[in-house]
């Protein structure tokens, strides 16, 4: 009855105080924090390329018979006679060579590749990538990489035992692509801006509108800025405006920010992620877990001294079952917080707490989108 009266109590007090808490959860965000430039986004770009000098970790080339042809490629485009025998040497391995073109970059500035194995490389650990040109989706060359590739995991192998942590046979290195083309669009080419809300909101969305078109009016005077969805908000750019600055001016603005009620549940993980404006309707809960427990202890008899009795072995089995929990709790979550109060004093695991908020959800008592991974 004791856990009654507290869920009761806790409750009628945080319902008495919801007028001054609720104001405290109101977020609000910088427009560049919560929406990207639509013309400011990142191209993925990609290539093949070599890494060499790996301590006897890298391709076999007989299971992996492009690294040979590669190798050999590479060699004669430097002039040198690739005639005769087959290398064993397993000093080489081929890799898939990713990157990311950031908006508006120039060329010779700099930027970070991945490398990932493609043979029966074991690791890449101490290799050094060799002249990879990086291609977009248009066939054009827009970056070209070589540098060392710097891998965190580590491969350690006895005659018996293996220990290895993390993944040796990827990488990156960074700064290791230098930009050769400049990409075909120019931002002050554009006749407006776009805003793409990174986590798409009628709500917020329209309050963007709203703050943008309030300082385009105490600026230009009028409004400028219309909400096309729930992600996408343009802007048209004034005649007497400069867009760089626009822009710059436009994405320090503070906006109120708003997202759906959701509770995010990883049942492999058993983490459970709780929404603010997350609301529970008064439900009754009881939990309770059954345990079963085996033991087998078997035991060995021996026959008497001089007797022709065989040594034998007798099973022997204790079952103990033990059900724990079972109490009925009152939850009422006006708010986060006694919802979070009520399930910690429930008494139970993450587990059960995914146990009862799967149920609360079927009873419908839980105001919000239940998202499983």
């Amino acid at each position: 009855m004791k856990l009654f009266f507290r869920f009761l109590t806790l409750v009628a007090v945080l319902a008495m105080n919801l007028v001054d808490v609720a104001p405290a959860w109101a977020l609000t965000s910088r427009i560049k924090d919560i929406a990207s430039l639509q013309a400011g986004r990142d191209n993925q770009l990609i290539g093949y390329g070599l890494i060499v000098g790996l301590q006897g970790t890298g391709d076999g080339f007989r299971a992996s018979p492009f690294t040979e042809q590669s190798m050999r490629a590479m060699l004669q485009n430097l002039g040198i006679s690739t005639q005769g025998g087959q290398s064993n040497a397993k000093n080489t391995a081929a890799v898939m060579v990713t990157a990311n073109l950031p908006p508006f970059a120039s060329p010779g500035s700099r930027i970070d590749v991945t490398v990932s194995s493609l043979g029966d490389a074991t690791s890449l650990r101490g290799g050094t990538l060799v002249m990879t040109s990086l291609s977009g989706a248009d066939g054009q060359i827009y970056a070209v990489a070589q540098g060392a590739a710097i891998v965190t995991g580590f491969q350690a192998q006895g005659q018996a035992a293996t220990v290895t942590e993390g993944v040796t046979t990827a990488g990156r290195v960074p700064g290791g692509a230098i930009i050769e083309r400049e990409l075909p669009s120019r931002f002050k080419d554009s006749v407006n801006l776009v805003l793409q809300l990174r986590n798409p909101d009628f709500s917020t969305a329209i309050r963007i509108a709203d703050i943008v078109n309030g300082y385009a009016s105490a600026r230009f005077g009028g409004p400028v800025a219309e909400a096309k969805d729930s992600q996408e908000v343009v802007i048209q750019k004034p005649r007497t405006a400069d867009l760089t600055r626009l822009m710059a001016d436009i994405e320090n603005l503070i906006v109120e920010t708003d997202t759906p009620a959701k509770v995010v549940i990883n049942e492999r993980t058993g983490t459970i992620v709780i929404g603010s404006d997350v609301r529970v309707s008064p439900v009754a809960v009881s939990y309770g877990t059954l345990t079963v427990q085996v033991t087998e202890t078997p035991q060995i008899i021996q026959p008497e001294p001089f007797s022709r009795g065989r040594t034998a072995v007798q099973p022997q089995t204790d079952i103990a079952a033990e059900q724990t929990g079972g109490r009925v709790a009152i939850i009422d979550g006006p708010d986060l917080r006694t919802l979070v109060a009520g399930l910690n004093n429930i008494g139970v695991k993450p587990d059960g707490i995914i146990a009862i908020l799967q149920g609360i959800k079927s009873a419908g008592a839980l105001q919000a989108e239940l998202v499983l991974q």
